[in-house]
């Protein structure tokens, strides 16, 4: 197995619709390829894939390892830039030794795990039993790994290649929850008089909720309702707020369409509030814009009783970092993203919100904030897709193999981590408790957002350590 047949297979998975949810073409892609290499596959009711490659001569008597990745990917784009990520390949350009969608995710997570477990089913590395396990949407709610059924794999040590740092092996994650509010209102007149103005935030860099959350990144949605909920007099009418998208993601957009008798005044303390939040963000988000401008669009407004209700509470509304972990330095322990907000039909808003701790007591208090929060505002509130977990393992023979690898092949030392992000190996466990696991992958930055990228140096370390810890596994 080399990076560029990995490189190669990832590119014809760029050109697959995998939008969590609907990961149809790319479910009949992997049992497609298997069938094209004679190799036994199967899929179950939810569309979860196994690809089994049956031992090399001489390795019948290896245990059997599984290597895992997740079929979907998160579909993000930036504002104005016509893409349908339904139809049509991801635009990406190779520049200064990186791979690169500048408009849209590249979904190198999970797409190159994807492609290093089909590179190295169809290498001729010399390995024991492999059965490559892809599962669906791990980005919405971990759905596949939850809805696994006993014996649908047969190993009892895995390897997750859904890690976004080379050099470091993962063998803890955070669990997770999610948290969305829904409030219901009643369409009324615009006051005669009145004026409507958009005011805009964007060019955030965004980022992955749990990755990048402790990295200062502006939350746009919390940046405007902050401006909303406290930096404006009464007299002003909601018309529209939308902004974020994917509940694991950090808002780098959003949007507002007030009305007011005031719109010169208002213009004006919107440019001194940019000018405030611009001075916070000078060393993180230099391309963080903002604008105002007036507009024409028809609608109706929010009645003035459920705005104020929304906007005081989505003040209210934590995000970022609760608390760092106290054992492991610079590992974040417990945070809260406010995601997103939109207005999905008539007379209905939605706030979708996440939270992560790698402590379930913590998880569930903050949870339990960040809803009652909405619930005192008048708000329907929904808690799901709650997933555990993955608690280190320091004796793991899987991290000893691997220590072992990374020091032969490159003379250093790999970091031993635990990561603040949620991994499917926190189910996996819950599940099949006798599992012993690792994770790791290549260098990406910018996931769950533009801009995505995969670094192509990265890659050569990866695929050595993978085939080599494959290869030489007792």
């Amino acid at each position: 197995m080399t990076s560029e047949s990995v490189l190669d297979i990832f590119k014809d998975i760029t050109r697959i619709p995998r939008e969590s949810g609907k990961e149809g073409p790319i479910t009949a892609y992997l049992c497609k390829w298997a069938e094209d290499h004679s190799l036994e596959f199967k899929k179950d009711e939810i569309g979860n894939v196994l690809i089994i490659k049956p031992a090399a001569p001489g390795k019948e008597g290896v245990p059997t390892i599984v290597l895992q990745a997740h079929q979907d990917m998160v579909c993000e784009k930036n504002e104005g830039f016509d893409f349908d990520f339904g139809k049509e390949a991801i635009p990406y350009e190779i520049e200064d030794g990186w791979m690169i969608a500048k408009n849209t995710t590249l979904g190198a997570d999970d797409g190159i795990g994807i492609a290093a477990c089909l590179a190295l089913m169809e290498s001729d590395t010399p390995a024991g039993r492999i059965e490559s396990l892809f599962t669906i949407s791990e980005e919405t709610g971990m759905d596949g790994a939850n809805a696994l059924q006993e014996g649908f794999f047969t190993g009892k040590t895995l390897i997750n290649l859904d890690s976004e740092d080379e050099g470091q092996l993962f063998i803890g994650c955070a669990g997770g929850e999610h948290t969305d509010a829904y409030f219901r209102y009643k369409p009324e007149r615009v006051h005669l008089g009145s004026k409507k103005l958009e005011l805009k935030i964007d060019g955030g860099i965004g980022g992955h909720s749990g990755d990048d959350i402790n990295k200062h990144r502006a939350n746009t949605v919390k940046i405007m309702a902050d401006f909303l909920a406290g930096e404006l007099p009464s007299g002003f009418q909601l018309i529209s707020l939308t902004g974020g998208g994917k509940s694991n993601a950090i808002a780098r957009e959003c949007k507002a369409v007030i009305a007011t008798p005031d719109s010169i005044g208002i213009a004006g303390r919107f440019g001194a509030y940019a000018n405030k939040i611009k001075v916070e963000y000078a060393s993180t988000e230099p391309g963080l814009n903002f604008s105002v401008q007036e507009t024409r669009k028809r609608g109706k407004a929010v009645d003035s009783r459920t705005a104020n209700a929304l906007l005081g509470a989505l003040a209210a509304c934590p995000h970022g970092v609760e608390k760092m972990s106290p054992d492991i330095e610079g590992l974040v322990q417990t945070s809260t993203n406010l995601a997103a907000v939109s207005m999905p039909e008539a007379g209905k808003i939605k706030v979708a919100t996440s939270q992560r701790s790698s402590v379930v007591a913590e998880l569930d208090a903050l949870v339990e904030k960040v809803a009652e929060i909405f619930k005192n505002a008048g708000a329907e509130v929904e808690c799901y897709s709650k997933y555990p977990g993955w608690n280190p393992n320091l004796k793991s023979h899987i991290l000893q193999q691997s220590v072992r690898s990374y020091r032969k092949l490159f003379n250093q030392e790999p970091l031993v981590l635990a990561i603040h992000a949620g991994l499917e190996c926190g189910l996996f466990l819950e599940k099949f408790p006798d599992l012993d696991m690792i994770s790791f992958g290549p260098t990406l930055r910018g996931v769950h957002a533009p801009g995505e990228k995969l670094e192509l140096a990265s890659m050569d370390k990866f695929v050595k350590l993978l085939d080599d810890i494959v290869c030489n596994f007792k």
